[in-house]
């Protein structure tokens, strides 16, 4: 099993998640994070001082699938998530050891 975790822009939660549900995906979790990258952020004027605000804010997607589904999954985040600016995001791809059903004590994939 893999995590899939995808860190995209604010706007596109909702199509990525529609994305998502059409693609059958049955769990997520979505949480709302800042970092900064390649953007660097802004400049705004607070109290007449110019301040660099480098914390952008993001949305970041965790979904755990089989191993052989990790390439559609990757396919449908990214046809839902590029606007080919910079700030589209990333995708970070890493290995789950394994997964336990808290309700049902169930493991591995029939935990997913």
């Amino acid at each position: 099993m893999k995590r899939v975790t995808a860190i995209v822009r604010p706007e596109k939660m909702e199509p990525l998640k529609d994305a998502l549900f059409a693609a059958n995906v049955s769990g997520m979790t979505i949480s709302q994070v800042h970092g900064c990258g390649a953007q660097h952020g802004w400049t705004e004027y607070v109290r007449g001082n110019e301040v660099l605000l480098n914390m952008v804010p993001k949305v970041k997607f965790e979904i755990v699938v089989e191993d052989g589904a990790v390439d559609d999954l990757v396919a449908v985040i990214v046809g839902a998530a590029r606007t080919g600016e910079v700030g589209d995001g990333k995708i970070f791809v890493a290995p789950v050891e394994d997964v336990i059903r808290i309700r049902t004590g169930e493991r591995g994939g029939e935990a997913v």
